[in-house]
């Protein structure tokens, strides 16, 4: 489940109050879900013990908050970066209290400075805290996704649907049209989907090969070969990144228009999907709330088997018969 900036920082709150802080958590969400924002205010309380800052980015300029980010021309974090960090917390506290590393855009670790920061979090530095920022949480390395606590945040609500979830909506839209669908018209509904997730998997391959053929032609006269070989696989796996984040958002978007379909039989003023009220409102009044409640479940389903690494097609197959079956 993921968090509002606020409730995230309630969290991280609740956890400090009680004795209960981690060493290191992993603040993920795309871009403008606050991630920078939430790490700056927790580091403001921690020092200063006030949960409102002046400036946005007060919480990052303490004495005892040390920051590392991309940055040469390969614009990613170097080895030397996670070692000056280590460094910097091994160090006592100029103020006597807890000292904070932030790495902003963890993703973006080379192989050296991953390996050398998880020896980091195997052994924290005492009386520390890490914070890791990413949209790409897919990119790191087992080994550190397992030593932190994840605390997703939301996608801002303004965050206009992509192209293929606004196909989505539409699709949707289309086979609601008839009182009853029939199982062929369920595996039509799969193939669609399908489609989706191909355009979604080649808009992602397309992004990185495009970012992949600047930096070529920005570089390509002053940088060695192998430096180009390693962006190109830095890219490849930044494209399957993105097509698993364009992936859930389908899911979740499939996900949303169920939980219209419940708000509208609850009665809610606020939906989702406003623009297709008449839609899921006329599924609110065909179908029960326990049936909502199971199609919900099998899309839960659907994602918890994407992360599980379920075969795409029969993952997708089984959760559809479930959740769209019968209707």
């Amino acid at each position: 489940m993921a968090f509002s900036p606020q409730a995230a920082f309630e969290f991280l709150q609740r956890a400090q109050t009680a004795g209960r802080l981690a060493h290191a958590y992993l603040i993920t969400g795309p871009t403008g879900s606050g991630k920078r924002d939430l790490a700056s205010r927790l580091g403001w309380f921690l020092h200063r013990g006030e949960a409102a800052m002046p400036s946005p980015d007060a919480g990052l300029k303490l004495p005892d908050l040390h920051t590392i980010e991309p940055e040469s021309k390969s614009r990613l974090i170097r080895v030397e970066q996670t070692r000056e960090l280590e460094k910097s917390l091994q160090m006592r506290s100029s103020i006597g209290g807890r000292k904070i590393g932030v790495i902003l855009d963890a993703d973006r670790m080379n192989a050296a400075a991953s390996n050398s920061f998880l020896k980091t979090l195997e052994e924290p530095p005492s009386n520390s805290l890490l914070l890791l920022l990413t949209a790409h949480p897919e990119m790191l390395l087992d080994t550190i996704l397992s030593r932190c606590i994840l605390v997703p945040l939301m996608a801002p609500k303004t965050v206009e649907p992509t192209g293929p979830e606004r196909q989505l909506l539409e699709v949707l839209s289309r086979f609601f049209e008839k009182p009853q669908a029939e199982l062929g018209e369920v595996f039509l509904l799969v193939r669609e989907f399908n489609l989706l997730l191909s355009a979604s998997r080649q808009m992602s391959a397309e992004l990185g090969e495009s970012e992949l053929k600047k930096e070529e032609a920005l570089y390509k006269q002053t940088t060695d070969g192998k430096w180009l070989a390693d962006r190109s696989d830095y890219f490849k796996a930044l494209g399957e990144s993105r097509y698993l984040q364009a992936r859930a958002a389908l899911v979740d978007r499939l996900l949303q228009w169920w939980g219209d379909v419940l708000r509208q039989q609850h009665g809610a003023a606020s939906l989702d999907f406003p623009d297709y009220t008449t839609q899921t409102g006329q599924l609110a009044s065909r179908f029960s709330t326990p049936e909502v409640l199971r199609r919900v479940e099998a899309l839960e389903g659907l994602r918890e088997n994407f992360n599980r690494n379920v075969q795409e097609q029969l993952a997708v197959e089984v959760a559809f018969l479930k959740a769209f079956g019968g209707s």
